[in-house]
């Protein structure tokens, strides 16, 4: 695949004047981040965008989390199967547009599109702030908006860098994102003080809007590694789903990421039903939530500058794999034998921050090995019905073993143990995939 081993002193020669003065100017920057000086506009600009794109849902995500705790947790489970079937029905219509409009079309059109969506939103639940099927739909639609705008963020990156730049600057890239979880936390805790918190939605809108101006910005400052992004993936509407079923990287992707959301999803409904037993102020929820994200991120964001790309060039995507696994398998032991708020607040905690400083990455930098429609539409399927998929499944044996105590009183943690051994053991073959991979390409360049 063109550009798939790209070594660093064959990196792209294209450089726009800003970018050529900043190491002059900054040669902290890279003495902190490996980067090439004809890169580092881009790298600034793919940073920008994802740290708006990232405030925008962190500013939402308390809000919506708190419409779920106020419909309650036996609707949760139900809400995570409309979530998954309303996906079955979007990724054909997203390997529609992918087929038929150019590559550089997708993502901006889209992110308007959500944008004007939360408006709407706005509007709605402005007049009718107590509506349950309002308050419904929206957990349903951020549920759904924030997969479908990050994957195609992470497609654009794909697209944009090859696997030998993303070895080396995912890791910053997603402190970009992990700076705007930041961000959203701590406008939230703020605003939330001053207006309701249905307002903070047209605060989302904006910061949206920026990422989709940012992501503009980049295809401009790419334009080598952009060529042919005014064509379309070309293809059929249902190829993502066929690649994941035939080949075997996917394959193992799809079952990476479907176990790991049915084990977070354990935690996430866990955690709803002590919350709803220990707050009973909509506000101190909301609060809760924030200040949970609040430290997820700040404890990520040194992770992704300081460690991710160290890790990935040292020890490999494997031991990255592997990390949030061995993470899950710990917090799944500590709520079966002691199922507390205190825990299960800090099981999701050091889930999430091994999620995104190190599994996550490895992830995208695997799909850089993909062919440019393969990144939009297979990582398209398996960030939006996959990962969903993980979710309703997870919702319904949560409600069926749970019993209405969790880990306290039901038999989630021995669902849970098995399937972590799966997800175990899929880690380590999707990272000798890799690995294979990488090789075959390197050879073929």
């Amino acid at each position: 695949m063109e550009n798939a081993a790209r070594t660093l002193t064959g990196m792209s020669s294209i450089q726009s004047p800003s970018s050529a003065t900043i190491p002059d100017r900054a040669p902290w920057f890279r003495r902190l981040v490996n980067v090439a000086p004809g890169e580092i506009a881009a790298l600034l600009a793919s940073f920008a965008m994802f740290f708006a794109l990232l405030s925008a849902y962190y500013i939402i995500r308390p809000v919506r989390d708190e419409m779920g705790v106020a419909l309650g947790k036996e609707s949760l489970h139900q809400l995570f199967t409309v979530v998954f079937v309303v996906m079955l029905v979007l990724v054909p219509l997203f390997g529609f547009v992918a087929t038929r409009f150019p590559r550089r079309y997708v993502l901006p059109s889209i992110y308007v599109f959500f944008a004007a969506n939360l408006v709407i939103f706005w509007l709605v639940l402005k007049a009718s702030p107590e509506d349950r099927l309002a308050a419904g739909s929206f957990f349903v639609w951020a549920s759904i908006f924030n997969l479908f705008v990050v994957s195609l963020f992470w497609s654009l990156m794909s697209e944009l860098w090859s696997h030998e730049e993303a070895t080396r600057l995912y890791g910053f890239i997603s402190a970009g994102g992990t700076a705007g979880a930041l961000a959203g936390p701590l406008l939230t805790q703020g605003l939330v003080r001053v207006f309701q918190p249905v307002d903070l939605l047209l605060v989302s809108a904006a910061l949206l809007t920026a990422s989709m101006l940012a992501s503009l910005q980049l295809r401009r400052l790419r334009p080598a590694e952009a060529k042919g992004s005014g064509e379309p993936a070309g293809g059929g509407i249902l190829d993502g789903a066929t690649k994941v079923f035939t080949n075997p990287m996917f394959a193992r992707i799809a079952l990476f990421i479907f176990v790991a959301n049915i084990i977070g999803t354990f935690f996430y409904l866990e955690q709803a039903r002590l919350v709803a037993a220990s707050i009973t102020n909509s506000a101190d929820r909301v609060l809760f939530f924030s200040g949970r994200d609040l430290a997820v991120s700040t404890v990520t964001l040194l992770i992704e500058v300081f460690g991710t790309a160290r890790v990935l060039r040292r020890f490999g995507v494997t031991v990255a794999l592997l990390s949030l696994p061995v993470t899950g398998a710990i917090g799944v032991l500590l709520l079966t034998f002691d199922a507390a708020l205190w825990i299960v607040a800090a099981v999701m905690v050091a889930e999430r921050i091994v999620s995104f400083a190190l599994a996550n990455p490895a992830i995208k930098v695997i799909y850089t090995l993909a062919t440019p429609a393969d990144k939009y539409k297979v990582q398209n399927f398996i960030d939006t019905v996959v990962f969903r998929g993980g979710d309703a499944t997870s919702g319904w044996l949560y409600a069926i073993v749970g019993s209405g105590l969790g880990f306290a009183g039901g038999a989630t943690g021995a669902i849970a143990v098995p399937m972590v051994i799966v997800w175990l053991w899929t880690a380590k073959r999707l990272g000798a995939n890799h690995k294979e991979r990488a090789a075959e390409l390197s050879v073929s360049d």
